[in-house]
Formats: structure tokens, C-alpha cells, sequence
């Protein structure tokens, strides 16, 4: 009982090390032993010694290794964790949405979608779904800077991957003709100019909060111009349609903002124009005709929702109900599209699914699935304090899902061939899934010379092969020799040894297991290469999506453990 006492203390020691991400403390261990087991009640004495001493053990484990250990001691411990810690929870409610909404997504097709296009592309979802009504794909292209003709089909794949629940699909450069109208309405009305002045001496005159020559021209001068840009009539950056605004406003950059300007290169792939809107007008203009309700974007909207502002004003239009999130911080991947483009042109990258990068395709050939980004956008919310996204937060909810459908296999990093002396020949059973008997099992044949991990070996005075047998190692001029050491897993836990992953020489298929640190070479079990496109778990590695399979050699993309 006393053995059996001390490994539960150990468990729960682990548990609350890999919750806090700290040492953990003798008495919170003590507390939940006691509280979840009550019949070690009348040993309390005996407890504390033991707790101390566990925890000191579990204070010597590296952090990086505390949640695979629990992971291999007591998996239901580790998943109660996450579904405790990560329970999905409901957002606030939205002004004025108890009719319905329409609702839109809008991005550039200058790219892909990466994970920070994904949270306003689910949490406007999640309302749509939650209120009923439309949600409007919006592909707002009308800057041929921006423009990749690539990149349509990227996004309409993007978005059919986050299984977004899109009704409608608009691309503003089809409505070029009702911006047009729309322009000409504003500057009938007074609320818009078109300045030909230098934009160097406009942006002097506006910082000095001064009028430019052009802002007192007539209706008449400002339609005759208008005319005179659509047909062609000035190069680029000769004429722009400003949108009058407070001369005196405290921001520089809400002071007579452009509406339109001229761009001759390059050439738009979907239309024949040189005349384009500017997003703030095209975005207001769309939103009102779209009948857009509510929109759910980023703080670093906030000043264009106070240009948009302006030209719902002048036409009198009732503004949608807007929210800003904060800013939400990723590390660890690239997210510049510019840079993502060069580090692709130059070979830096592989391509826009590179695993370094932090597209939606990228994490999605690493094995992260759709229904865990959207449920760690739905849990981060709507919030306006600025945050960091967390990679653990997303790698759980993508193990919740993973777990109970990912075979198990050996995976061999840094293989070396190692014969065990007076080995007896043994066929081992290893499951396919451990909690999913009807799945069957994987059969491996050990005769004596086996593929393990080099830097398992290093150090140790005995290791136990998973679902195989004992070995002990003695090292001979600094190369191991090993021997057989019995069955007996009890021998294996009372020592304390690791369970190592292996593979029978005679059975192996080369793999090469992608991580973003850096690629890792070693060989995995043959039914593999029947898991192509699949997440498998590598036991004591982590879980892997198998890639592809090319001349018998498998690769994969390493997902997280």
C-alpha cells in the first residue's frame, strides 16, 4: 500500500506541476490526495514525508517533460486538466442582435488566411450562428498592389477549411460602378473634393491644419474633375478624392482622408480600371448596402471606424454596431504576408504551407485541426485587452480532438542498430490505440537486433522496450553493450527505468519527422505509410501528421505532444 500511496502522490504532484507550470507545493498535494481518496484519510501522518519526497522528484523533471510523463502515467489526469482549464465559454452578447445579424468576414486577397485573419473570421461566426441570419464573405480587393490573382482560391479554400457557416460571397471589384455612384453622390453633397495638389504639399497644409487650394473648388469644378479621372484624363497620384472632414481634428490622419486614387500599375486581374476606392470608402459604402448589423474587428480598426463614420454621416446612413477586440500577439511562426511572399520567392520557405509560417494551411499539414482553432478563438473572445496567443492553449484543444482517433507507432530518432545479447525471440502486441481494443494491434518481431533512440541509451544502466522486455546496458569503451534483463515490468518501475520506443532491424521504414527547431531522421514502423494525411501519435514524441510517402521513405510534420 505504502508503493501504492507514494505513485499517487507522484501522479498528482505532476498534475498540478503541469497546471501551474511550477514546483509543485506538498501540501496542495497532500489536499487533493486526501480529497479525491479519502480512504488514505487515517495515514495523514505517513502522507507528508512521502509528499515531500515526490514532489522533490517532481521538481527535478525538466518542465518540458512533466506533461509527457503524466500523459504516460495517468492520461485521464492530464485530458481532466484541459477540459477543466480550457472549458469553452460564452461570449457577451451583442447590441441589438436579438432580431438576427448579417455579419461579414473581409479579407485582402493578398495571401492566405493566417491564424490572426482566423479570430475575426470565427468570432464573427459564432455570432452569426448564435443569433441566425447572413454571414458575407467579403473580398475586399479593389488595391491591385495587394492583389495575388492566387490568392482567391487560397482564401475560398481557407475559409471552407475553418468550416465557416458563409451564406453570400461579394468581391468589391465587381462594384466598381456603385463606388463610382456613390462618389459622385458624396461630392454633389459637399462631403468630397478632388485635390490635385502634390501630396507632399497636402500632407504639409494638413499638418498645419490649413485647407488646400483644392477644397474650396465648386461642386461643379469637383464633378468635372471626377469625369476627367475615370475617363483617364491624369496619371497616377495626379488627382484624389478627399473626403471632407474637421480641418482641426486632434489626429492628422482623420483630416480630409482619401477616398479614391489613380493606379496605373499594376494591372487589376479581375477588372479593366484605373480608378479605385480606398478601403474606408468601400467599407462604409458596402456595409451600408450589404445591410451589414454588426462588425467584430481589431483596436487597430478603431480610427478607421471614425473615418467610416464620416461618410455614413453624410448620407444620413445608421451606422452598424461595432466591437474591438484587442490585439492579440503570435509568436513562434511568421505572419507578415510581404514577408511570407520574399522568404518564398528567395527558398527561404517551402511554400505558403511551410510549418514555420502561421497560415491556417501551414498549421493545418502540421496536424492542427480546424474545430481546435476555432474553439481557442472562441475561448480568447472579444475582449479589448491586448493578449498573447497561447500555441498550449491550441495544442490541447487539438489533442482532445486528435487523441481518440490518432494510431499509435514507434518512431526511432537518431537510430542506432544494437544487438541484445541472450535476447529470446518475442512477438509483441502493441495497440493500435490503447483505449480502443476493437482497432487491433500492431505486430512486431524482436530476433535478437533492434532499431532504439541514441540518446536514450546514453547514461543509462537499464531500459525496458515497450511491450517487449528488460535490457540492461553496460557501456564498453564508451559503446553500449546490451543484454537481456527478464519480462518483468515490475523490475522496470521499481528501478525506475525509462520505456523506450524500438523497432525490429528487419522492419523499418526510413522517416523524417519535420519540426519547426529542425528536421529529425530515424525510421518508424512499415503500417505507416498506410497513415498518409493522417495524424498518428509517435509514442513518447508526440502526435505527427503523416505527409506523404515517397520510395518507401516517410514524412511527416511534427504537431505538438
Amino acid at each position: 500500500m505504502g508503493a501504492d500511496l507514494k505513485q499517487l502522490l507522484f501522479i498528482y504532484a505532476l498534475q498540478n506541476a503541469v497546471k501551474h507550470h511550477s514546483a509543485p507545493k506538498s501540501g496542495t498535494v497532500i489536499g487533493t490526495v486526501l480529497g479525491r481518496h479519502p480512504e488514505f484519510r487515517s495515514r495523514a501522518k505517513e502522507i507528508a514525508p512521502l509528499a515531500e519526497e515526490v514532489v522533490a522528484e517532481v521538481a527535478a523533471i525538466p518542465p518540458a517533460e512533466r506533461r509527457s510523463r503524466l500523459d504516460e502515467l495517468a492520461p485521464e489526469l492530464l485530458q481532466e486538466l484541459f477540459e477543466t482549464r480550457e472549458r469553452p465559454r460564452e461570449l457577451p452578447p451583442l447590441k441589438g442582435a436579438e432580431n438576427g445579424v448579417v455579419m461579414r468576414f473581409a479579407p485582402n486577397p493578398s495571401g492566405p488566411l493566417h491564424l490572426g485573419h482566423a479570430r475575426a473570421a470565427v468570432l464573427n461566426d459564432y455570432y452569426v450562428q448564435r443569433y441566425g441570419g447572413t454571414y458575407i464573405l467579403r473580398i475586399e480587393d479593389t488595391d491591385p498592389r495587394r492583389v495575388d490573382p492566387d490568392a482567391y482560391a487560397m482564401l475560398l479554400e481557407d475559409v471552407g477549411w475553418l468550416s465557416l457557416h458563409v451564406t453570400d460571397i461579394v468581391y468589391q471589384s465587381d462594384r466598381l460602378d456603385t463606388y463610382y455612384e456613390y462618389c459622385t453622390k458624396l461630392i454633389e453633397i459637399g462631403g468630397a473634393y478632388v485635390c490635385t495638389c502634390d501630396p507632399e504639399r497636402f500632407r504639409e497644409l494638413k499638418l498645419a491644419q490649413k485647407a488646400c487650394p483644392c477644397r474650396g473648388q465648386l461642386v461643379e469644378e469637383n464633378l468635372d474633375l471626377w469625369q476627367r479621372m475615370l475617363d483617364g484624363g491624369f496619371h497616377e497620384g495626379g488627382a484624389t478624392v478627399r473626403v471632407k472632414t474637421d480641418l482641426t481634428h486632434p489626429d492628422p490622419a482623420m483630416r480630409d482622408f482619401s477616398a479614391f486614387r489613380i493606379v496605373n500599375v499594376p494591372i487589376h486581374p479581375r477588372v479593366d480600371a484605373t480608378v479605385y476606392p480606398l478601403m474606408n470608402f468601400s467599407v462604409a459604402v458596402d456595409d451600408h448596402l450589404l445591410g451589414i448589423t454588426h462588425v467584430i474587428r481589431g483596436k487597430d480598426h478603431i480610427a478607421n471606424t471614425r473615418r467610416q463614420r464620416y461618410i455614413f454621416d453624410y448620407f444620413g446612413w445608421m451606422p452598424p454596431v461595432y466591437r474591438h477586440y484587442g490585439r492579440m500577439s503570435i509568436s513562434g511562426v511568421v505572419l507578415s504576408t510581404s514577408g511570407m511572399r520574399e522568404g518564398i520567392a528567395s527558398g527561404v520557405y517551402t511554400g505558403w504551407d511551410d510549418i514555420h509560417l502561421g497560415t491556417l494551411r501551414a498549421i493545418a499539414r502540421r496536424g492542427i485541426q480546424a474545430e481546435a482553432v476555432r474553439s481557442a478563438m472562441v475561448e480568447i473572445g472579444i475582449g479589448e485587452t491586448d493578449i498573447s496567443f497561447s500555441w498550449e492553449n491550441l495544442y490541447a484543444r487539438n489533442k482532445a480532438i486528435v487523441d481518440p482517433k490518432a494510431n499509435r507507432y514507434f518512431f526511432v530518432p537518431d537510430p542506432v542498430e544494437v544487438a541484445i545479447g541472450n535476447a529470446p525471440r518475442r512477438v509483441a502486441q502493441a495497440a493500435l490505440h490503447p483505449n480502443d481494443p476493437s482497432r487491433g494491434f500492431r505486430t512486431l518481431i524482436c530476433e535478437g537486433t533492434v532499431i532504439l533512440p541514441r540518446a536514450e541509451l546514453e547514461g543509462r544502466g537499464m531500459v525496458r522496450l515497450k511491450d517487449l522486455f528488460n535490457v540492461r546496458i553496460d557501456w564498453v569503451d564508451g559503446r553500449p553493450v546490451l543484454t537481456y534483463a527478464g519480462d518483468a515490468l515490475e523490475d522496470a518501475r521499481r528501478e525506475k527505468v525509462p520505456i523506450i520506443q524500438w523497432l525490429p532491424a528487419g522492419a523499418k521504414v526510413p522517416c523524417v519527422l519535420r519540426r519547426q527547431e529542425g528536421d529529425q531522421a530515424g525510421f518508424c514502423e512499415p503500417r505507416v505509410v498506410e497513415e498518409v494525411g493522417n495524424v498518428v501519435q509517435f509514442e513518447r514524441i508526440g502526435f505527427a501528421r503523416i505527409d506523404a510517402v515517397s520510395k518507401g521513405a516517410v514524412d511527416a510534420f511534427f504537431a505538438h505532444r
